[in-house]
């Protein structure tokens, strides 16, 4: 092959790498919600981060409104506090209640949950900023697969982007798809997604999973220390004979004629 065809087809790979990237840049772009460590199970609670970019070439991201079916039956929401914006969780009266994850009745499900930044704050204009928010949600549904969390993001100019579509049966992405988290099967380790994660929850699970850790964690600590005491024990029985030797062979250099 040709030196000019050997560049030529390394200028296409290039081009088709470089629109590769740029299209995983646009897709990243998207209001996301994320969930870490161990996959939420459905009838228990979970950590959900939603992570939202900016952009805006001319305009800052000033307020994000997340949407709760009725029908999850979410008793609880709590959110992480973030330096610069507040947050306010909203509950909605039902005419009759829902069954939540545990089949117990609920009659004000949380519905929404609004953060705005304080003036002068948010995501900075342009497209090198995102900023993270990070809920706490019990009880989860237990007749659903997945958790649809449509998003309303408000821009410093007031435009406001729906992050709402459901992705179709195909799979093909909308332009604005609605963020969404899997759910997993029930095991009743009492985790249900919270694995690793720091924030507390008012569930008996999480509960017991504490306490469990906290004996495990006492008992390696008191075989630590008896291992630790026995090896100070060891090595001054060391120390001891060595001075004897030590000794010893003194004595008999001095009487050696």
């Amino acid at each position: 092959m040709s030196k000019k065809r050997v560049l030529r087809a390394i200028v296409v790979i290039g081009a088709v790498g470089a629109t590769g990237l740029l299209g995983a840049g646009i897709a990243s772009a998207h209001v996301t919600a994320n969930s870490y460590g161990s996959q939420p199970q459905k009838g228990g609670y979970g950590t959900v981060v939603f992570r939202v970019p900016n952009e805006e070439q001319d305009a800052g991201t000033v307020k994000l409104e997340v949407d709760f079916k009725p029908e999850y039956a979410l008793s609880s929401v709590r959110y992480e506090p973030i330096p610069g914006w507040t947050a306010e969780v909203t509950r909605t009266q039902l005419p009759a209640p829902v069954k939540n994850g545990k089949n117990l009745d609920v009659n004000n499900p949380v519905t929404k949950i609004v953060w705005t930044a304080q003036p002068g704050g948010g995501i900075a204009k342009g497209a090198d900023q995102f900023q993270d928010f990070e809920i706490t949600l019990s009880t989860l549904p237990s007749n659903v697969d997945e958790l649809v969390l449509p998003a309303l993001q408000t821009y410093s100019d007031n435009k406001v982007v729906g992050w709402n579509e459901v992705t179709p049966a195909n799979g093909q992405e909308p332009e604005h798809p609605a963020p969404t988290v899997k759910l997993a099967a029930a095991t009743g380790d009492g985790h249900d997604g919270m694995a690793g994660m720091s924030m507390g929850s008012s569930d008996s699970g999480s509960s017991d999973s504490g306490s469990s850790t906290d004996g495990s964690a006492s008992n390696t600590d008191t075989t630590a220390r008896w291992l630790g005491g026995a090896g100070l024990v060891v090595g001054a029985l060391g120390l001891g004979f060595g001075a004897g030797a030590t000794l010893r062979a003194r004595k008999a250099t001095k009487s050696a004629p």
